[in-house]
Protein backbone atom coordinates (compact mmCIF):
# COMPACT_ATOMS: atom_id res chain seq x y z
CA UNK A 1 0.00 0.00 0.00
CA UNK A 2 1.67 3.30 -1.13
CA UNK A 3 2.13 5.88 1.06
CA UNK A 4 -0.30 8.45 -1.00
CA UNK A 5 -2.96 5.81 -0.49
CA UNK A 6 -2.82 5.55 3.27
CA UNK A 7 -3.15 9.22 3.80
CA UNK A 8 -6.41 8.92 1.16
CA UNK A 9 -7.49 6.10 3.94
CA UNK A 10 -6.90 8.59 7.06
CA UNK A 11 -9.02 11.45 5.27
CA UNK A 12 -11.67 9.46 3.98
CA UNK A 13 -11.87 7.58 7.62
CA UNK A 14 -12.98 10.21 8.96
CA UNK A 15 -16.41 10.01 6.47
CA UNK A 16 -16.61 6.74 5.55
CA UNK A 17 -19.84 5.44 6.86
CA UNK A 18 -20.28 3.25 10.22
CA UNK A 19 -24.50 2.58 9.29
CA UNK A 20 -25.39 3.82 12.41
CA UNK A 21 -28.54 5.42 11.58
CA UNK A 22 -30.74 5.35 8.50
CA UNK A 23 -30.61 7.58 5.69
CA UNK A 24 -34.45 6.94 4.84
CA UNK A 25 -37.73 8.42 6.36
CA UNK A 26 -39.52 5.44 5.73
CA UNK A 27 -38.02 2.50 5.82
CA UNK A 28 -38.96 -0.18 3.88
CA UNK A 29 -37.78 -4.24 3.22
CA UNK A 30 -36.47 -4.89 0.18
CA UNK A 31 -33.90 -7.18 -1.56
CA UNK A 32 -31.46 -6.22 -4.38
CA UNK A 33 -32.87 -2.82 -5.01
CA UNK A 34 -32.33 -0.45 -7.93
CA UNK A 35 -32.68 2.88 -8.69
CA UNK A 36 -34.11 5.11 -11.55
CA UNK A 37 -35.61 8.94 -11.66
CA UNK A 38 -38.33 9.92 -14.24
CA UNK A 39 -39.35 13.73 -14.29
CA UNK A 40 -39.64 14.29 -10.01
CA UNK A 41 -40.39 10.92 -8.69
CA UNK A 42 -37.48 8.03 -7.68
CA UNK A 43 -38.83 4.05 -8.54
CA UNK A 44 -37.00 1.63 -6.70
CA UNK A 45 -37.76 -1.80 -8.16
CA UNK A 46 -36.86 -5.00 -6.26
CA UNK A 47 -36.98 -8.54 -5.64
CA UNK A 48 -40.41 -9.85 -5.10
CA UNK A 49 -43.71 -11.43 -6.40
CA UNK A 50 -44.31 -10.00 -9.81
CA UNK A 51 -41.27 -7.25 -8.91
CA UNK A 52 -41.83 -5.21 -6.13
CA UNK A 53 -42.00 -1.21 -7.13
CA UNK A 54 -41.68 1.61 -5.07
CA UNK A 55 -41.70 5.42 -5.45
CA UNK A 56 -40.75 8.24 -4.17
CA UNK A 57 -40.37 12.18 -4.33
CA UNK A 58 -37.36 12.76 -1.87
CA UNK A 59 -35.71 9.52 -2.02
CA UNK A 60 -36.91 9.25 1.70
CA UNK A 61 -40.55 8.50 1.69
CA UNK A 62 -41.92 5.57 -0.10
CA UNK A 63 -45.01 4.52 -1.72
CA UNK A 64 -45.92 0.89 -2.75
CA UNK A 65 -46.67 0.33 -6.15
CA UNK A 66 -48.01 -2.66 -7.65
CA UNK A 67 -46.02 -4.98 -9.15
CA UNK A 68 -44.84 -5.14 -12.82
CA UNK A 69 -46.51 -8.27 -13.25
CA UNK A 70 -49.56 -8.88 -11.58
CA UNK A 71 -48.53 -12.94 -12.39
CA UNK A 72 -45.59 -14.30 -13.59
CA UNK A 73 -44.56 -14.59 -16.76
CA UNK A 74 -45.62 -17.94 -18.48
CA UNK A 75 -42.94 -18.56 -20.20
CA UNK A 76 -40.49 -18.57 -16.86
CA UNK A 77 -43.29 -20.75 -15.70
CA UNK A 78 -42.63 -23.34 -18.26
CA UNK A 79 -38.82 -22.89 -18.88
CA UNK A 80 -37.06 -22.90 -14.70
CA UNK A 81 -38.62 -25.98 -12.45
CA UNK A 82 -39.45 -25.13 -9.50
CA UNK A 83 -39.89 -21.40 -10.28
CA UNK A 84 -43.01 -19.72 -8.47
CA UNK A 85 -43.37 -16.27 -9.24
CA UNK A 86 -40.50 -14.55 -6.80
CA UNK A 87 -38.67 -12.94 -9.41
CA UNK A 88 -34.98 -11.86 -7.96
CA UNK A 89 -32.48 -9.05 -8.37
CA UNK A 90 -33.96 -6.17 -11.50
CA UNK A 91 -32.16 -3.99 -13.44
CA UNK A 92 -33.38 -0.56 -14.85
CA UNK A 93 -32.15 1.90 -17.43
CA UNK A 94 -33.42 4.23 -20.03
CA UNK A 95 -32.66 3.74 -23.63
CA UNK A 96 -34.29 4.06 -27.27
CA UNK A 97 -37.17 6.27 -25.66
CA UNK A 98 -37.97 2.74 -23.21
CA UNK A 99 -37.52 1.76 -19.75
CA UNK A 100 -35.68 -1.76 -19.86
CA UNK A 101 -36.70 -4.15 -17.23
CA UNK A 102 -34.08 -7.13 -16.91
CA UNK A 103 -34.66 -9.80 -14.10
CA UNK A 104 -34.15 -13.21 -12.93
CA UNK A 105 -35.49 -16.27 -12.59
CA UNK A 106 -34.86 -19.35 -10.70
CA UNK A 107 -34.68 -21.60 -7.77
CA UNK A 108 -32.66 -20.87 -4.82
CA UNK A 109 -29.30 -22.45 -4.90
CA UNK A 110 -30.09 -23.98 -8.17
CA UNK A 111 -28.56 -22.53 -11.61
CA UNK A 112 -31.49 -23.75 -13.27
CA UNK A 113 -32.03 -20.14 -14.11
CA UNK A 114 -32.88 -17.41 -16.60
CA UNK A 115 -32.71 -13.60 -17.35
CA UNK A 116 -36.06 -12.15 -19.06
CA UNK A 117 -36.52 -8.54 -20.35
CA UNK A 118 -39.75 -5.90 -20.04
CA UNK A 119 -40.31 -3.04 -20.97
CA UNK A 120 -42.33 0.27 -20.59
CA UNK A 121 -42.43 3.48 -22.44
CA UNK A 122 -43.07 5.18 -18.77
CA UNK A 123 -42.43 4.62 -14.93
CA UNK A 124 -46.03 6.42 -14.02
CA UNK A 125 -48.64 4.36 -13.43
CA UNK A 126 -51.14 7.51 -13.96
CA UNK A 127 -49.83 7.82 -17.35
CA UNK A 128 -52.07 6.51 -19.84
CA UNK A 129 -49.16 5.10 -21.97
CA UNK A 130 -48.22 2.81 -18.83
CA UNK A 131 -48.30 -0.96 -20.07
CA UNK A 132 -45.13 -3.45 -19.11
CA UNK A 133 -44.71 -5.30 -22.39
CA UNK A 134 -42.47 -8.87 -21.55
CA UNK A 135 -40.05 -9.94 -24.03
CA UNK A 136 -39.32 -13.26 -22.74
CA UNK A 137 -36.01 -15.22 -22.20
CA UNK A 138 -32.61 -13.01 -22.53
CA UNK A 139 -30.01 -15.85 -21.57
CA UNK A 140 -30.88 -19.14 -19.78
CA UNK A 141 -27.97 -21.52 -17.45
CA UNK A 142 -29.18 -25.00 -17.44
CA UNK A 143 -27.38 -27.58 -14.52
CA UNK A 144 -25.02 -29.88 -16.15
CA UNK A 145 -24.55 -28.26 -19.49
CA UNK A 146 -23.28 -24.64 -17.77
CA UNK A 147 -21.06 -23.85 -14.92
CA UNK A 148 -22.58 -20.19 -14.64
CA UNK A 149 -25.78 -18.83 -13.10
CA UNK A 150 -28.00 -16.67 -14.88
CA UNK A 151 -29.34 -14.24 -12.56
CA UNK A 152 -28.17 -10.95 -10.99
CA UNK A 153 -28.29 -9.18 -14.51
CA UNK A 154 -26.67 -5.94 -14.90
CA UNK A 155 -27.12 -3.59 -18.29
CA UNK A 156 -24.26 -1.07 -19.39
CA UNK A 157 -23.66 1.09 -22.66
CA UNK A 158 -20.50 1.45 -24.18
CA UNK A 159 -19.75 3.73 -27.22
CA UNK A 160 -23.66 2.39 -28.32
CA UNK A 161 -22.77 -1.24 -27.59
CA UNK A 162 -25.17 -3.14 -25.07
CA UNK A 163 -23.35 -5.27 -22.44
CA UNK A 164 -25.24 -7.51 -19.82
CA UNK A 165 -23.30 -8.33 -16.71
CA UNK A 166 -24.87 -11.16 -14.26
CA UNK A 167 -23.79 -14.24 -12.27
CA UNK A 168 -23.70 -15.69 -9.08
CA UNK A 169 -21.60 -18.66 -7.23
CA UNK A 170 -20.30 -21.00 -9.73
CA UNK A 171 -17.97 -19.95 -12.04
CA UNK A 172 -18.92 -15.95 -11.24
CA UNK A 173 -19.22 -13.10 -13.16
CA UNK A 174 -19.88 -12.46 -16.45
CA UNK A 175 -20.34 -10.61 -19.40
CA UNK A 176 -21.80 -10.96 -22.63
CA UNK A 177 -22.36 -8.26 -25.70
CA UNK A 178 -26.33 -7.61 -26.54
CA UNK A 179 -27.71 -7.28 -30.02
CA UNK A 180 -29.27 -3.66 -31.00
CA UNK A 181 -32.28 -4.98 -29.80
CA UNK A 182 -31.25 -5.71 -25.95
CA UNK A 183 -33.10 -9.22 -26.22
CA UNK A 184 -30.11 -11.65 -26.85
CA UNK A 185 -26.45 -12.07 -27.19
CA UNK A 186 -24.91 -10.23 -30.35
CA UNK A 187 -23.90 -12.70 -33.44
CA UNK A 188 -20.90 -13.57 -33.19
CA UNK A 189 -21.04 -13.95 -29.39
CA UNK A 190 -18.86 -12.62 -27.05
CA UNK A 191 -18.25 -13.82 -23.40
CA UNK A 192 -15.71 -12.73 -20.47
CA UNK A 193 -15.15 -14.31 -17.22
CA UNK A 194 -15.07 -10.85 -15.22
CA UNK A 195 -14.69 -11.76 -11.55
CA UNK A 196 -14.76 -14.80 -9.58
CA UNK A 197 -13.50 -16.55 -6.58
CA UNK A 198 -11.92 -20.13 -5.69
CA UNK A 199 -14.92 -23.01 -5.73
CA UNK A 200 -14.51 -26.05 -4.62
CA UNK A 201 -14.25 -28.54 -7.86
CA UNK A 202 -15.09 -31.83 -5.89
CA UNK A 203 -18.35 -30.43 -5.50
CA UNK A 204 -20.70 -31.32 -8.03
CA UNK A 205 -21.64 -29.11 -10.86
CA UNK A 206 -25.25 -28.87 -9.86
CA UNK A 207 -24.54 -26.98 -6.65
CA UNK A 208 -23.59 -23.64 -6.06
CA UNK A 209 -20.62 -23.96 -3.73
CA UNK A 210 -18.42 -22.21 -1.58
CA UNK A 211 -17.65 -19.85 -4.08
CA UNK A 212 -20.21 -17.07 -2.67
CA UNK A 213 -20.06 -14.13 -5.40
CA UNK A 214 -23.00 -12.21 -7.29
CA UNK A 215 -24.57 -9.12 -7.98
CA UNK A 216 -22.52 -7.19 -10.36
CA UNK A 217 -23.43 -3.21 -11.22
CA UNK A 218 -20.68 -1.62 -13.60
CA UNK A 219 -20.36 2.08 -13.12
CA UNK A 220 -18.37 4.27 -15.19
CA UNK A 221 -16.65 7.14 -13.74
CA UNK A 222 -13.96 9.32 -15.69
CA UNK A 223 -11.53 6.96 -17.39
CA UNK A 224 -13.03 4.07 -15.53
CA UNK A 225 -15.75 1.24 -15.36
CA UNK A 226 -16.25 0.05 -11.58
CA UNK A 227 -17.39 -3.44 -11.06
CA UNK A 228 -19.13 -3.69 -7.76
CA UNK A 229 -20.10 -7.46 -6.49
CA UNK A 230 -21.30 -8.63 -3.27
CA UNK A 231 -18.86 -11.49 -1.94
CA UNK A 232 -20.03 -14.07 1.02
CA UNK A 233 -24.00 -14.64 1.91
CA UNK A 234 -27.19 -12.95 1.87
CA UNK A 235 -30.86 -14.14 2.57
CA UNK A 236 -29.51 -15.09 6.35
CA UNK A 237 -31.31 -12.69 8.34
CA UNK A 238 -29.14 -12.31 11.73
CA UNK A 239 -26.38 -14.71 10.07
CA UNK A 240 -25.94 -12.81 6.76
CA UNK A 241 -22.28 -11.89 6.02
CA UNK A 242 -22.88 -9.91 2.84
CA UNK A 243 -20.19 -7.24 1.97
CA UNK A 244 -19.39 -4.86 -1.25
CA UNK A 245 -16.18 -5.22 -3.18
CA UNK A 246 -15.03 -3.12 -5.74
CA UNK A 247 -12.34 -3.19 -9.07
CA UNK A 248 -11.85 -1.24 -11.80
CA UNK A 249 -10.98 -1.56 -15.64
CA UNK A 250 -10.16 0.60 -18.70
CA UNK A 251 -12.26 -1.85 -20.77
CA UNK A 252 -15.64 -2.63 -19.65
CA UNK A 253 -14.80 -6.46 -20.33
CA UNK A 254 -11.88 -6.04 -17.82
CA UNK A 255 -9.54 -6.88 -16.81
CA UNK A 256 -10.62 -5.55 -13.93
CA UNK A 257 -8.46 -5.32 -11.06
CA UNK A 258 -8.76 -3.91 -7.09
CA UNK A 259 -6.74 -1.21 -4.85
CA UNK A 260 -3.72 -4.36 -4.69
CA UNK A 261 -3.80 -4.98 -8.62
CA UNK A 262 -5.31 -8.63 -8.12
CA UNK A 263 -7.73 -9.23 -10.94
CA UNK A 264 -10.99 -9.82 -9.78
CA UNK A 265 -11.43 -12.97 -12.07
CA UNK A 266 -8.74 -14.40 -10.11
CA UNK A 267 -10.43 -13.50 -6.91
CA UNK A 268 -9.67 -10.05 -6.29
CA UNK A 269 -11.66 -7.17 -5.03
CA UNK A 270 -11.18 -4.01 -2.83
CA UNK A 271 -13.87 -3.77 0.45
CA UNK A 272 -15.85 -0.89 0.09
CA UNK A 273 -18.69 -1.86 3.07
CA UNK A 274 -19.12 -4.61 5.15
CA UNK A 275 -21.76 -5.06 8.02
CA UNK A 276 -21.11 -4.01 11.84
CA UNK A 277 -22.80 -4.46 15.30
CA UNK A 278 -25.91 -2.50 13.71
CA UNK A 279 -26.43 -4.49 10.23
CA UNK A 280 -25.06 -8.10 9.76
CA UNK A 281 -24.30 -7.48 6.29
CA UNK A 282 -24.70 -5.22 3.32
CA UNK A 283 -24.61 -5.74 -0.07
CA UNK A 284 -26.06 -6.47 -3.67
CA UNK A 285 -25.50 -2.77 -4.59
CA UNK A 286 -26.68 -0.12 -7.84
CA UNK A 287 -25.26 3.10 -8.49
CA UNK A 288 -26.88 6.12 -9.61
CA UNK A 289 -26.32 9.99 -10.04
CA UNK A 290 -29.01 12.42 -9.17
CA UNK A 291 -28.09 15.98 -9.77
CA UNK A 292 -24.04 15.21 -9.95
CA UNK A 293 -23.99 13.36 -6.46
CA UNK A 294 -23.52 9.52 -6.77
CA UNK A 295 -25.59 6.96 -4.73
CA UNK A 296 -24.75 3.80 -3.52
CA UNK A 297 -28.66 2.06 -3.28
CA UNK A 298 -28.35 -1.54 -1.40
CA UNK A 299 -30.16 -3.79 0.86
CA UNK A 300 -28.69 -4.45 4.65
CA UNK A 301 -29.75 -6.44 7.31
CA UNK A 302 -31.04 -4.64 10.73
CA UNK A 303 -28.89 -6.35 13.28
CA UNK A 304 -31.77 -4.26 15.58
CA UNK A 305 -35.01 -6.10 14.02
CA UNK A 306 -34.15 -9.61 13.69
CA UNK A 307 -31.79 -9.20 10.66
CA UNK A 308 -34.84 -7.41 8.49
CA UNK A 309 -33.45 -6.47 5.20
CA UNK A 310 -33.92 -3.26 4.56
CA UNK A 311 -33.62 -0.05 1.77
CA UNK A 312 -30.25 2.15 2.33
CA UNK A 313 -29.26 4.90 0.12
CA UNK A 314 -25.59 6.45 1.12
CA UNK A 315 -23.13 8.96 -0.52
CA UNK A 316 -20.11 7.91 -2.81
CA UNK A 317 -17.57 9.65 -2.76
CA UNK A 318 -14.27 9.61 -4.69
CA UNK A 319 -10.62 9.89 -3.81
CA UNK A 320 -7.60 8.59 -6.02
CA UNK A 321 -9.79 7.29 -8.21
CA UNK A 322 -11.46 4.89 -6.17
CA UNK A 323 -15.09 4.77 -4.35
CA UNK A 324 -15.63 5.65 -0.33
CA UNK A 325 -19.47 5.52 1.16
CA UNK A 326 -19.91 8.92 2.47
CA UNK A 327 -22.25 9.71 5.32
CA UNK A 328 -22.42 13.13 7.46
CA UNK A 329 -22.58 11.71 11.14
CA UNK A 330 -25.67 13.63 13.51
CA UNK A 331 -24.06 15.02 16.51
Amino acid sequence: MNKLYKIACLIVGLTVCLLSNAQTDTVISVHDPVIIRQDSAYYIFCTGFGISVFSSTDMKNWKKEKPVFAKAPQWAMQTIPGFVGHIWAPDISYHNNEYYLYYAVSAFGKNASAIGLATNKTLDPSDKNFNWIDHGKVIQSVPGRDMWNAIDPNLIYVENEPWLAFGSFWSGIKLVKLDSSLTRPAEPEKWFTIASRSRNYILPDSVAGDAAIEAPFIYKKDNYYYLFVSFDYCCRGEKSTYKMMVGRSEKVYGPYVDKDGVPMNLGGGSLLLEGDKDWNGVGHNAVANFNGVDYLIFHAYDAHDNGKPKLRIEKLIWFNGWPFVFKQRNN
